[in-house]
């Protein structure tokens, strides 16, 4: 599917997209959303003051999710194959601004790529950090490590082999809606300016998932402990994805 023919289906989307063009298109394959209720107060001194804490019943939720990025590309130029596909590790949160617009926001993004790293935090303003990672297919399953080597900032590791456990899901239940369909992140920078950058995508084709996780050493970062209660786990083959370049609402 090109960016055009992904553009052209939109019913499912909660806002109409950016009136302005995008800027890059991007694959993300082999992905896993790992995701712990927390404390809405455990997590609010990390969001500037523009934006709340988006909550499910209650509860904040805090989200590892490790998959491979390919065929990253700004609008008009080809994919370069050592720029173009690397693996990246998110630890995230769901956000709201002042109009109730809901979106992502990270507290890190860790990816095996120097030079996305850079590009990334001049232009989205958003926190990303070098680390040595491996993605490797095994069959239907995904072998992932990363440890974080950015440095002057916490460290961070994840180590696990996770893989779908079933079919796609023909109906996202409330929570996985929740988690999973936001179409905006929002990011800030030194001064405080905070931006939000609108992406568009199909439904997320969710599966469920079973990990064999050897180490999750992603929240200490921001000094939170996970619950022991088992995580809510959700498997996706492939996404394409456009995104806009973020513009600033304070």
């Amino acid at each position: 599917m090109t960016a055009t023919d992904l553009l052209e289906h939109t019913d499912h989307r909660p806002y109409p997209l950016p009136d302005r063009p995008w800027a890059l298109s991007m694959h993300w394959y082999d992905l896993l959303f790992m995701h712990w209720p927390v404390p809405p107060d455990a997590l609010r001194d990390f969001i500037p003051d523009a934006l709340s804490v988006d909550t499910f019943e209650g509860e904040a939720w805090l989200g590892v999710v490790p998959f491979q990025m390919s065929q990253v590309r700004p609008r008009g130029l080809p994919s370069v194959p050592w720029l173009s596909r690397f693996p990246e590790l998110n630890l995230r949160t769901y956000v709201k601004d002042a109009d109730g617009k809901a979106g992502v926001w990270f507290f890190s993004l860790d990816a095996h790529n120097p030079v996305a790293v850079r590009l990334a935090r001049w232009s989205f303003s958003l926190p990303y950090f070098d680390a040595d990672m491996v993605c490797e297919a095994d069959g239907d399953a995904v072998r992932y490590r990363s440890r974080r080597t950015h440095r002057g900032v916490p460290g961070a590791r994840f180590e696990g082999t996770y893989q779908p456990t079933g079919a796609v899901l023909e109906h996202n239940e409330e929570i996985e809606h929740f988690l999973t369909e936001r179409y905006c992140l929002y990011s800030a920078n030194r001064r405080g300016d905070v931006f939000r950058g609108d992406i568009h995508h199909q439904p997320w084709p969710l599966q469920p998932a079973e990990i064999d996780l050897t180490t999750n050493a992603m929240t200490e970062q921001i000094g939170v402990t996970l619950p022991d209660d088992e995580p809510l786990l959700h498997f996706s083959r492939k996404l394409e994805v456009v995104a806009w370049l973020p513009e600033k609402i304070t």
